[in-house]
């Protein structure tokens, strides 16, 4: 899926990067797209340990999407450097680093293919017992041996003879098989029935667990998960922190907690006391 980013230039003797062990580091980014007049990221500087969480959250046009693009190497920054264990990924192999990292998007990208194979898609060579344990903790297995032709069932372009759960558990299902040690996740937006939600939810704890993950947040239960908090603003890090502490602090964060979440916050109360 993310071979169509590859017109980025690779260096003759480009380094093989190996899986994670120390940090990600964005050192003063900077990046703006060649059509239009302002930067979207501005001096970003922000470490990522390996294995935590990191859940970007910000107003829309603040910089979160355009981040996650530096890590794969989709761009590269304008001024600045991201480093992967030190390395500058402009000196790294652009396959080396890109196996390295599992992306999950608002838009899952499914084929026109059985189920089967929309799961290995990022690993060919996995055997059916493989593809199957990845259903499983993607919470996606039921529903499959439900289908029509269960794993040799034919999605349609875009997944569109699959519920939006669904589409979303078959890409989790595709990032656990990938075992990529570092995961991009940005949360779909749409709106899911409550078991659809709480099996995606599930699912998504399950694939986060011992990775290192940057995750675009739209949920409260993402953002009270994560390590750490960045809330982006204009391209700037306006704030870091847990939610606890950003709360606490009465700021930005705080403000967007009240548009975006609270309402989740009424939601999940009323539920817990019926």
């Amino acid at each position: 899926v993310m071979d169509e980013h590859a017109e980025i230039p690779e260096k003759m003797e480009a380094v093989e990067l190996t899986p994670l062990k120390r940090e990600i580091e964005l050192r003063d980014v900077s990046f703006g797209y060649a059509n239009e007049t302002r930067s979207v990221l501005r001096g970003v500087t922000l470490r990522i340990p390996a294995g935590t969480m990191v859940a970007l959250v910000g107003e829309s046009g603040g910089g979160k999407s355009t981040l996650t693009k530096l890590l794969p190497r989709f761009h590269d920054p304008v001024t600045g450097a991201v480093l992967w264990d030190g390395t500058d990924l402009r000196d790294a192999s652009i396959s080396s680093l890109r196996r390295q990292i599992a992306l999950v998007t608002q838009e899952t990208v499914l084929f026109n293919d059985t189920v089967r194979h929309n799961i290995s898609y990022g690993r060919p060579e996995a055997t059916e017992a493989e593809i199957e344990e990845a259903a499983r903790v993607a919470f996606a297995h039921d529903f499959i041996q439900e289908l029509p032709a269960g794993y040799d069932t034919i999605v349609g372009e875009r997944g569109i003879f699959l519920s939006g759960g669904q589409r979303q558990r078959l890409a989790i299902a595709r990032a656990v098989l990938l075992d990529a040690p570092v995961l991009i996740l940005d949360e779909a937006t749409s709106a899911l029935d409550a078991e659809s939600e709480r099996l995606v939810q599930r699912a998504l704890a399950n694939l986060i667990q011992d990775r290192t993950t940057i995750v675009i947040a739209h949920r409260l239960s993402t953002v009270r998960r994560a390590n750490r908090i960045v809330v982006l603003e204009r391209g700037r890090i306006a704030e870091t922190g847990t939610h606890r502490d950003l709360l606490a602090q009465g700021g930005l964060y705080k403000r967007l907690y009240e548009l975006q979440f609270a309402d989740e916050e009424e939601d999940n109360l009323v539920i817990s006391n019926q």
